[in-house]
């Protein structure tokens, strides 16, 4: 994989990440998880790159990020479709999904990723903050009912986008 700087970066963020997917992976006390997301956003804030993701409280991947400083964003290539169908699927605290998808584990400055990504967005926290309903618009009151029947809010991760991996 080549380094390249966020200009350079030639994907469509809507397709990256609402039709791609992504995995967001972490690490905490030697351990790795992922989980899928198509929820999501990379621009500019304070002055930085930065992309944005959101973690369900109920989601195990959530304690490995909580646990770290930094945590990975991975767009695969769509052969890997049914396997990021399995990782939004399968929690980690059940089995070890990223061994049974046969994922390599690889680190970028000790941050994991996955070898087979054709992208690897390399994050640092910089902001956490759980959805509330009372912070919703009137505008946008049904999204409430379409989204958090059960009550497990979304918990909004800002990360610095400190380096881009992508293959040739």
């Amino acid at each position: 994989m080549k380094k390249i700087n966020a200009e350079q970066l030639q994907d469509n963020p809507f397709k990256l990440i609402g039709k791609d997917w992504m995995l967001i992976t972490a690490e905490k006390d030697g351990k790795v998880n992922t989980m899928t997301a198509s929820w999501g956003g990379v621009g500019i804030l304070w002055g930085k790159n930065v992309a944005t993701v959101y973690i369900r409280k109920s989601r195990y991947t959530k304690e490995f990020v909580d646990g770290t400083d930094h945590f990975s964003l991975c767009v695969l290539p769509e052969s890997f479709r049914d396997k990021l169908a399995y990782c939004g699927k399968i929690s980690g605290r059940d089995e070890d999904k990223i061994a049974k998808c046969g994922f390599t584990v690889n680190h970028e400055e000790n941050v994991p990723y996955f070898e087979e990504a054709r992208l690897v967005l390399k994050c640092r926290k910089l902001y956490v903050q759980e959805m509330k309903a009372e912070c919703f618009d009137e505008n946008a009151k049904g999204i409430i009912d379409a989204c958090y029947k059960d009550n497990d809010w979304h918990v909004m991760y800002i990360g610095e986008i400190e380096s881009i991996l992508t293959r040739d």
